[in-house]
């Protein structure tokens, strides 16, 4: 059943890594020319990438290089006429952003960090909104306007403004639903119960095997992450949760329609960690046999001990459960 070597009982040593590409191979590619400065090879390796979800992934992944923002410009000025080079300076100026602004609380973060913060989304969103403007059919640059909306603080009005822009281009967006629903959280600006209800609405409303069931448990876990202890995890033990999580899982990942996309390890580690924590662990086994070695930062970052150790830890736990 287990894809991957079974650690040890006793055994606490991470053997295992992140991988930015997902062990998808053009986007491997892309990493490593990014790396190296080589644009004209990440143009060559973005530019085929038609499929909105794939697309949207792909340039993700390259956003999320370090230090772009040290040579993009000459990328933007080689060829002024392609979005493409102002796509990927906007995207990874959203990345560069977060890190100004960092990953701790708004009470622990400094004034300075949120100017920084602040000047960094404004500078994505003005690289982002040209793309808009210069391409009618674009998704992924008002996919990531959608993300710069939770910094930006925009009102309600203006972010489903910005949703309803990719979601009519393409109604199953996968990225620019994950974001929305972190805007409906309640630890940006939104509640508990506005998040659950975005995630049910979309994943109900798309076709069977769609990668919108993980909004569901995605928004358990951010429901479980604001409880106080011992209310976290009798929330999420809860049946009506348990049932609702197995029933995302069929209508998305476990229906025989379901075809894995560039990014999916993804979906499988939120489902993974949802049923783990909620105690099923027949359905977090099934979950983990997919993913093998595939761990994802999100969302076992929000544990402790790291999102390796916090990975490989419960899934020895529902190793040994279900063995």
């Amino acid at each position: 059943m287990w894809p991957f070597r079974r650690a040890r009982k006793h055994d606490d040593v991470p053997t295992l890594r992140v991988d930015p590409a997902m062990g998808e191979p053009t986007a491997r590619e892309l990493i490593t020319a990014l790396e190296r400065r080589d644009w004209r090879t990440a143009r060559d390796l973005l530019t085929p990438v038609t499929d909105p979800d794939d697309h949207a992934f792909h340039v993700s992944v390259a956003a999320d290089v370090p230090g772009v923002q040290e040579w993009i410009r000459e990328w933007v000025e080689a060829e002024p006429r392609s979005t493409l080079p102002l796509l990927v300076q906007g995207a990874h100026a959203v990345y560069w952003a977060w890190e100004a602004r960092g990953a701790q609380a708004a009470s622990r973060t400094s004034q300075e960090q949120f100017r920084e913060f602040w000047r960094r989304l404004k500078f994505a969103e003005n690289c982002l909104d040209e793309v808009a403007a210069r391409d009618p059919d674009d998704t992924t640059a008002r996919a990531f306007l959608v993300t710069s909306a939770r910094g930006r603080q925009v009102d309600r009005a203006e972010a489903d403004r910005r949703f309803g822009e990719v979601v009519e281009r393409h109604p199953g967006h996968r990225i620019a639903h994950e974001q929305m629903l972190q805007y409906r959280c309640a630890k940006w600006s939104g509640s508990h119960e506005e998040a659950l209800e975005f995630a049910r609405t979309a994943s109900a409303g798309a076709p069977a095997g769609t990668p919108l069931g993980q909004l569901v448990s995605a928004a358990h876990l951010e429901v479980w992450l604001r409880l106080p202890a011992g209310e976290d995890d009798e929330y999420l033990r809860s049946d009506e949760v348990v049932a609702e999580l197995n029933a995302a899982a069929d209508h998305s990942v476990r229906h025989p329609d379901h075809r894995p996309r560039p990014g999916w390890p993804t979906l499988h580690n939120s489902f993974a960690m949802a049923f783990t924590l909620a105690g099923d662990h027949d359905s977090a086994a099934g979950q983990f046999a997919v993913i093998g070695d595939r761990v994802t930062n999100w969302p076992w970052q929000y544990l402790s001990g790291g999102t390796v150790t916090a990975f490989t830890r419960w899934r020895r736990v529902v190793t040994e459960h279900t063995d």
